[in-house]
């Protein structure tokens, strides 16, 4: 009997321990869209005591605190007007948990605008012509072009054209059905088929492929994010998961190591929720596939389910390589972090220039200069498309470049210029490759395969 009451008092202390505590739960929505608030600052003053906390992906911040005590939240965020509450618990409170619920406003736009300039000079096509269209293009290694163009449809035959700025050096028809041009880590030109890959190569004015199947492409190539002399940077990305890690592969010793995981946490607890709604008959057979594979039933229906909901969006997170240090922008945590050739973290700065994409026209695109390694976001606004830079420093765009043409397809920037794909519209004319200039002059920089290391940046005047 005296074992058993010393066991229900050793249940019991804990209880009493807590009594007189409450947890309270600050969640910050959206005053008119009611969307939830994540990444905000919250500062809790208790007891001339601050604890400095921010906003989950639910955009609630959490805080235990005794009854009968005063408290104050300071709250700020880039993108609403500060708010300065007093509460205070009741000190004959009985409650475990506590929510409050503050609405903000959205601050004013202009203070967060950026600066839209018009992009030197007029448009100029690279490439024209009167029998074919331009698909893609890749800017190779000397500064040739290689086209990827048909005449009529691209599922019914397409040729491979190597241009030199002036003069066609060579055509190849692929004998498989084309869909895009892509480049690998080590910057070589790939064609994507319905079944296979091709690989491109050209030395001189000579061209030739190798083909690779897609699927082994995709699982084994494709992950490789870039290199240098002796790392190799890659990714598990899965289209069909909330998450994924960014990885370091050391040739030298064969070694890995994680550099970091990218997840929507918000994006993860509806996708493992979505087994609740599902009949039995499915639950069953994810079960089964769990117990086969040793990965959850959640995962199993998460991935045949919620995946092919509205709901659903794949991640963007890309990696960059400049020099000697690597650029990881983490929209779902709103951190660009940057980090060694080792993996070591160095810096993380904020970044919001993905918010408000209905207003801004944010485009999940960020392209990067493969000659300077400057970063480059893109935008689009009543069929316009705005380039911004990215000042990796602060993670900020401060302006943006409009761009002649509307409708542009297949952005890609080289050496201070903007290469695009445009055919004017409802008009006869077939695709033409473009290039506009950019009002930056950023000298060279090391990216993928580079060699160079000097790396200034100038703003040109109009």
């Amino acid at each position: 009997m005296r074992i058993l009451l010393s066991f229900l008092l050793l249940l019991i202390a804990p209880t009493i321990l807590a009594q007189g505590e409450t947890i309270v739960i600050l969640e910050l929505i959206d005053s008119k869209s009611t969307e939830v608030i994540r990444n905000a600052k919250v500062e809790w003053m208790v007891n001339d005591s601050t604890y400095i906390k921010e906003s989950d992906g639910y955009g609630k911040s959490y805080f235990k605190i005794e009854n009968g005590t005063s408290f104050k939240w300071t709250i700020s965020h880039f993108k609403y007007d500060n708010v300065i509450l007093k509460k205070r618990i009741s000190s004959k409170n009985s409650l475990d948990t506590i929510n409050f619920q503050v609405k903000l406003s959205f601050v004013r736009a202009q203070n967060i605008e950026e600066m839209v300039v018009t992009a030197p000079g007029v448009p100029v096509p690279v490439y024209k012509s009167e029998k074919e269209h331009v698909s893609d293009f890749e800017i190779l290694k000397n500064g040739d072009l290689l086209l990827l163009t048909y005449p009529k449809q691209l599922k019914k035959g397409s040729e491979l054209v190597v241009f030199d700025g002036q003069v066609v050096k060579n055509r190849f028809t692929i004998p498989h059905r084309a869909e895009e041009l892509i480049h690998d880590f080590r910057g070589n030109a790939h064609v994507v088929c319905e079944n296979d890959v091709v690989g491109v190569h050209v030395e001189d004015s000579k061209v030739a492929i190798s083909s690779l199947d897609r699927a082994y492409y995709m699982k084994y190539i494709a992950p490789i994010v870039d290199t240098n002399k002796s790392k190799m940077y890659f990714s598990n990305f899965n289209k069909d998961y909330p998450a994924f890690d960014y990885f370091l592969y050391d040739q030298l010793d064969s070694t890995y190591s994680k550099i970091l995981e990218i997840k929507d946490d918000l994006m993860m607890e509806l996708y493992r929720s979505e087994i609740k709604w599902v009949d039995v008959r499915t639950r069953i057979w994810a079960k089964n596939r769990e117990l086969q594979t040793g990965i959850e039933a959640e995962v199993w229906v998460g991935a045949n389910y919620f995946t092919q909901s509205l709901y659903y969006k794949e991640l963007y997170a890309p990696l960059f390589h400049r020099n000697d240090t690597l650029f990881v922008f983490d929209y779902y945590k709103d951190k660009l972090r940057s980090y060694d050739n080792y993996g070591q973290i160095l810096d993380s700065v904020s970044i919001y220039h993905h918010y408000d994409k209905r207003k801004t026209g944010w485009k999940k695109n960020l392209v990067q200069d493969r000659k300077t390694g400057q970063i480059f976001g893109v935008y689009e606004r009543a069929g316009y498309s705005y380039i911004g830079w990215i000042d990796t420093e602060t993670g900020e765009i401060t302006q943006q470049v409009k761009l002649k043409h509307r409708y542009i397809e297949n952005i890609a920037i080289q050496n201070n210029q903007v290469y695009y794909v445009y055919r004017p519209y409802e008009s006869i004319q077939k695709k033409y490759l473009y290039k506009e200039g950019l009002p930056y002059d950023f000298g060279t920089g090391q990216v993928a395969n580079g060699d160079i290391i000097s790396l200034e940046e100038n703003i040109v005047e109009d």
